[in-house]
């Protein structure tokens, strides 16, 4: 079953984090950062499906030499706290191809991003070797400054607006359900909290039932009831890579035993979905 999840942080030198290192461990790379001289080598780094550069046409030719990207990012900046690029991380289909997971990707980063006037640098990463063999995601590595023909410029203060991340969280689960429709599978995604859904699937059913339609009636209440259940707990930067390696300290532990739980809850929903069906069918017959 489909989930959503588009998780966005700064990388920060406030933390102890630079661009280089984000790239050069989500790409499975080696960069050099010539600003501090140290060298992030994650070579050896497994798991990593495919990664890209996107860029806006007019951007220079650099922009698509990672290690020369990220660190002509780090020397556009100058302050000790500074934000030194954005990360956006989104769960993968897993009922989705390898094929179809990259195209979603990079027109969904295309269009959000890149044509906003950032440099995109996206790498897919497979499930790890002991976690959820369905745990397909993506990492956008996003830079905060506006490019133009000769390199970095200001800083785009609008692109750290609520309603332009709330406008990405949309468009990332309409696009997600328009690749899910055109490979033909019914599941869908929903960017919105789980009681602002469940909400309306009751409100759909009591609308329903008023019209005297006890089928979408049915349908809405077995849907509310598989939207009662805890939403998944964000995890940190350091606990997400932890649960990618299979190792379980407690706030992993928490998050699988809450998506163990909605696991629990989709089976007996599944089981419900089929014995409404079974209702219906019955019901038109008698008809």
């Amino acid at each position: 079953m489909a989930i959503y999840h588009l998780r966005a942080t700064m990388i920060s030198r406030s933390q102890g984090r630079s661009a280089t290192a984000a790239s050069a461990y989500r790409v499975a790379e080696r960069i050099e950062d010539r600003r501090t001289g140290l060298t992030f080598d994650y070579a050896a780094r497994g798991g990593v499906d495919y990664t890209e550069i996107l860029a806006p046409d007019h951007a220079p030719d650099w922009v698509r030499d990672r290690s020369e990207l990220w660190n002509r990012v780090e020397e556009a900046e100058t302050r000790k706290n500074s934000q030194v690029a954005r990360e956006v991380r989104v769960a993968l289909p897993d009922e989705l191809t390898h094929a179809q997971r990259v195209a979603l990707v990079r027109d969904y980063a295309q269009t959000q991003f890149v044509d906003r006037g950032m440099v995109a640098d996206i790498a897919l990463h497979a499930p790890g070797r002991e976690g959820d063999e369905r745990n397909h995601h993506a990492h956008i590595l996003l830079t905060t400054r506006e490019v133009d023909t000769e390199g970095f410029t200001t800083k785009n203060r609008d692109w750290n607006k609520v309603e332009v991340l709330e406008g990405w969280r949309e468009a990332w689960a309409r696009d997600s359900n328009a690749a899910l429709e055109r490979a033909g599978i019914e599941d869908r995604v929903d960017h919105r909290t789980l009681v602002a859904q469940r909400d309306e699937a009751l409100e759909l059913a009591s609308a329903a039932r008023e019209r005297g339609d006890e089928g979408a009636e049915l349908h809405e209440t077995v849907r509310a009831m598989s939207l009662d259940r805890p939403p998944l707990p964000q995890l940190s930067l350091g606990a997400w890579q932890l649960k990618e390696r299979g190792v379980e300290v407690a706030a992993v532990r928490v998050w699988h035993e809450v998506k163990d739980r909605a696991a629990e809850v989709r089976q007996v929903v599944q089981e419900l979905t089929g014995q409404v069906r079974n209702w219906l069918d019955r019901a038109a017959e008698r008809v």
